[in-house]
């Protein structure tokens, strides 16, 4: 294994970073002694719940719905045997924030580093978990998981630089009573631009732990780690805990300076661990509070319940409190938070990428384009493109045009520049790493280079950024994770219209350290999708992109691999 060699003059002076130097040294190492294996085996179904007070089928693990919380500990190997027995739908599984170095075949997104997984078939994920933090999973597959194939994934730290008692996963989220397929249909088909303008589908409910009015037993005077995560498809979340203050530990996956608040706001994907400490008293109990974020949607139908409730129940003899719903909404601004390591801001940028993303009209529909080009998947999975380009993999042709592809080199300091001409906000992650947040503009901002100054010397890091309507945001990190990395909204109705791009990251080191398990060919083959060649699927010439996809699917239903034979009216399918 390589030593990273730190000097004296490379140490940031201040006490704090030290010690957050010290932790990183720790992590590099402490694995190695105590690592172990986990292994879950998981038969995903379909089963039936009603988490809002409406019955609908839902994707569930083992027959058992909300789908089951990954635990493990840093250094462990995780091993998940993946069975999909959904009948008339593929699927994928993405462990959110994983940076899977060294292991990039199972990042999960069909279409990228995998093939979707066919019915009846059996898929491993198999990988070591080297990062600390609360994360979480969830299929990766044409916008499937609003169908509640979705769970938290938590990896202790024995040496968390923060102490506390007791540990609550605590998921919010947006939720529809209508199935992933026809929302999909009908928001990518020309009706919903008749109609609304091609407008994103408004969930009907907030939930709080998968449910409503969710109680959370708490005992006097501890300390408890609250990690919070969006787990929703749309919607970002205010959050709050009725008279209890909260103290910011960590903010996806990376560990801050001590910062105390009374709300946050979460986009989606976004995950933030709280301390909260709990009063001497147990003479009542408190409400802890959460809203969607209805500036997100197009209109506010009657019928929409965008406001949810838990409990901390310190006295089960009590009365449950009734508080108005959270309107007084002044979230800490989470450009404020510092990294517990003090990462200094990452300076001589490299490569810079300048994205500018909007939405058209094509063909009736409405879609996303970045730099005027609209991602649709390829035939070849990129990652398998990658693999077999050999010197030809660092041309970003052989990828397709439409898979928005940037090829990066080993180590360079990358910058991307995110201009959103939308009058929306959206939320944009990275895969296979974190990224420093540089600058981000107020909402009706246009870019210009010279009034880009990094906001912080030690800028916070995160793995899911708001960029602000009609702003930007400018990011940096180090392309030192060879791999197949997505960039994309996390918004799943702006994946599907194509808000996606692509980084190829040090394809030849790649090439030279990465291969296809037998099993990832295996369902290839037997969907017949190709595992070799360029975007086309073209062995001989990289650069004869004849073939290559350059249109999106004009009658898309999600992850159905029989679609129904004739599409109903819907007319509006986003009510109750």
């Amino acid at each position: 294994m390589p030593v990273t060699v730190l000097t004296q003059s490379s140490l940031p002076n201040h006490p704090s970073c030290r010690f957050g130097i010290a932790l990183m040294l720790l992590f590099t190492y402490l694995p190695l002694v105590f690592s172990r294996t986990v292994t879950y085996n998981w038969d995903v179904s379909w089963v039936n719940a009603s988490p809002d007070g409406f019955s609908r089928p839902v994707i569930g693990i083992n027959g058992l719905w909300p789908c089951p919380p990954i635990s493990v500990t840093i250094g462990d190997r995780v091993i998940i045997n993946l069975r999909n027995n959904l009948g008339n739908e593929t699927t994928s599984l993405h462990f959110h924030g994983l940076f899977q170095t060294g292991s990039n075949t199972m990042d999960g997104p069909a279409g990228v580093t995998q093939c979707p997984i066919p019915p009846g078939e059996m898929f491993t994920y198999d990988f070591v978990v080297q990062q600390p933090g609360t994360y979480w999973y969830h299929s990766h597959r044409k916008a499937q998981y609003i169908d509640g194939f979705r769970g938290a994934f938590i990896v202790h730290d024995p040496s968390a630089p923060f102490k506390y008692d007791e540990e609550v996963v605590l998921t919010v989220s947006d939720w529809y009573r209508d199935q992933a397929p026809g929302l999909v249909n009908y928001f990518q088909s020309p009706q919903n631009v008749i109609d609304h303008d091609g407008a994103e589908p408004i969930p009907n409910s907030a939930l709080m732990q998968d449910a409503q009015n969710s109680k959370i037993n708490v005992k006097p005077g501890k300390t408890y780690l609250f990690r919070v995560a969006n787990i929703g498809s749309f919607v970002g979340s205010y959050l709050s805990f009725e008279d209890h203050e909260m103290t910011i530990v960590e903010v996806d996956g990376v560990y801050t300076e001590p910062q105390k608040t009374n709300q946050i706001y979460l986009t989606v994907a976004q995950r933030y661990s709280v301390l909260v400490t709990t009063k001497s008293s147990t003479d009542r109990n408190f409400v802890i509070q959460s809203t969607l974020d209805t500036d997100m949607f197009d209109t506010i139908p009657p019928w929409a319940q965008p406001d949810v409730n838990g409990y901390l129940v310190y006295n089960s003899k009590k009365p449950l409190p009734a508080l108005p719903p959270l309107r007084d909404l002044a979230p800490f601004d989470d450009m404020k938070l510092k990294p517990k390591d003090c990462q200094r801001v990452l300076g001589r940028v490299d490569h810079q990428i300048i994205m500018e993303m909007d939405f058209i009209t094509d063909a009736g529909v409405n879609r996303a384009i970045i730099n005027n080009n609209s991602y649709v998947p390829q035939k070849v999975p990129t990652l398998y493109t990658a693999l077999s380009a050999g010197k030809q993999a660092t041309n970003p042709v052989v990828y397709g045009v439409n898979s928005n592809s940037y090829v990066l080199r080993y180590n360079e300091v990358v910058e991307v520049v995110l201009i959103n001409h939308d009058d929306g906000g959206h939320p944009w992650h990275l895969h296979g790493h974190n990224f420093q947040i540089i600058d981000r503009s107020p909402t009706d901002t246009e870019y210009n280079p010279a009034n880009v100054v990094p906001l912080s010397k030690t800028p916070i890091r995160r793995d899911v950024v708001q960029v602000r309507s009609k702003g930007y945001v400018v990011i940096r990190f180090r392309a030192d994770n060879p791999g197949v990395q997505l960039f994309h909204c996390h918004i799943e109705w702006h994946v599907e219209a194509g808000l996606v791009a692509t980084f190829i990251e040090a394809p030849e080191k790649l090439q030279n350290s990465l291969s296809i398990p037998h099993q990832h060919r295996k369902i290839c083959e037997q969907q017949g999708i190709p595992t070799r060649g360029n975007a086309a699927g073209n062995t001989k010439d990289y650069t004869d992109l004849t073939g290559a996809n350059t249109e999106f699917e004009k009658n898309n239903w999600g992850a159905l691999i029989t679609p129904p034979k004739k599409l109903a009216k819907m007319g509006l399918e986003f009510k109750a």
